[in-house]
């Protein structure tokens, strides 16, 4: 299955014994669970990542269950309570959004919570931007009117309303999808807007919860970069190696250590921090 061939290639990557690891058994593995992306055309890598986190989690949840239920037949008297169908995928990823939602009309405030592992941040400039900015325009508040209106207990009828998201749980790895494919006049097009992020410090109090106690401080581990258009292209990616601090360059059969300052690119798509 998928998860034990992901373990395998990890294990392979950590050995260090070779100049490089091709994760081609994973996904021929992980292409017959999930044939969309069996062939060698392009394919979305965030996509790709919540399928493969998605897969993992339902793996890694079946080994939690049945230690739990191992566990429970060796303990006399133990409590028969089914597990929570949570994994060290939910653990690291998941985060929680709640989005604040007030009628306009009655003023009444309800709150409608949602699970993640990726936020899509939207890119509010064709030339030159921050994370920051992303941040701001995916966190602001919006006006839900015409066809967007909710319908509205209390009012008994469609109200126009607004929503306001915030972070109620703060993952402990949070992953940022930079929206570079957008529409504009009815055709898909890719933004190549400089997004500058930071390595570290990375603030979120300004868009947590106050209920939430987790860490709001992040610092930078990996990157996904795609260059490249629309029909064609090519991944990379940067990563920081947890003991030496050092960061790295994947791009193909080609790993290299790369200072700091490379890290900064115009081809981010996937930010890990």
């Amino acid at each position: 299955e998928s998860a034990t061939a992901f373990g395998c290639l990890m294990s392979d990557m950590w050995l260090g014994e070779f100049d490089f690891v091709s994760p081609e058994a994973f996904h021929s593995v992980f292409g017959k669970r999930h044939p969309a992306f069996s062939s060698k055309t392009q394919h979305d890598a965030q996509e790709f990542l919540i399928c493969v986190l998605d897969d993992l989690h339902e793996a890694f949840k079946q080994v939690r269950a049945q230690l739990c239920r191992e566990r429970r037949s060796s303990a006399a008297g133990a409590s028969t309570r089914s597990s929570s169908g949570t994994s060290i995928i939910t653990h690291l990823f998941e985060g929680q959004l709640s989005y604040a939602i007030r009628c306009l009309t009655c003023k009444a405030l309800s709150d409608k919570p949602e699970s993640f592992t990726v936020l899509s941040l939207p890119i509010p400039s064709t030339r030159v931007c921050s994370l920051q900015d992303c941040l701001e325009c995916f966190f602001q508040p919006d006006t839900l009117t015409r066809n967007n209106q909710i319908h509205c207990h209390w009012c008994g009828s469609n109200q126009d309303a607004t929503v306001t998201a915030s972070i109620t749980k703060a993952p402990q790895i949070i992953i940022f999808h930079l929206k570079r494919f957008a529409w504009q006049d009815k055709n898909r097009r890719k933004l190549s807007t400089t997004v500058c992020y930071p390595f570290s410090d990375l603030d979120l109090s300004p868009y947590i919860s106050t209920s939430c106690n987790n860490n709001t401080e992040y610092s930078l581990c990996a990157v996904v970069n795609h260059a490249g258009d629309l029909d064609y292209g090519h991944y990379t990616a940067f990563c920081k190696h947890s003991i030496t601090q050092h960061w790295y360059s994947f791009d193909d059969t080609q790993v290299t250590k790369i200072p700091d300052s490379a890290v900064q690119a115009d081809t981010a798509y996937l930010l890990f921090y």
